[in-house]
């Protein structure tokens, strides 16, 4: 089971996610793994590559929540970024968004799957 200094070393903020969950590091590591399930991923992709980006900005807003109340930043910045530029609709290349999203995600990935 990965630790919170797993996580620190990731370069979340463990310490302001444990002060919300009560200092609760069993079930805050518990939680963790349950993003790798969220549809929202393929939700927020299927979206951009569609041009729908009404769906696309209902899934990175969700995602949004999720990850900041995780305090999971390096996966959490690309996710405020791409959130604020679908919230306003703009004519971007979210692809560079999309990939640091992808690239983040699997690295929180692979330290549970190398501690499991």
């Amino acid at each position: 089971m990965p630790t919170i200094n797993d996580l620190k070393n990731y370069g979340a903020d463990t310490d302001e996610a444990l002060s919300r969950l009560m200092g609760n590091e069993a079930f805050y590591l518990k939680l963790i793994p349950k993003i790798f399930e969220d549809k929202n991923f393929d939700e927020l992709s299927a979206g951009i590559a569609e041009g729908d980006l009404d769906k696309a900005f209902e899934a990175a807003h969700s995602l949004k929540g999720v990850l900041g109340n995780l305090e999971l930043t390096p996966l959490l910045t690309p996710m405020l970024e791409i959130t604020e530029l679908l919230r306003h609709r703009e004519n971007v290349d979210y692809k560079p968004y999309l990939d640091e999203i992808s690239r983040q995600k699997e690295a929180l990935e692979k330290i549970f799957e190398e501690q499991t």
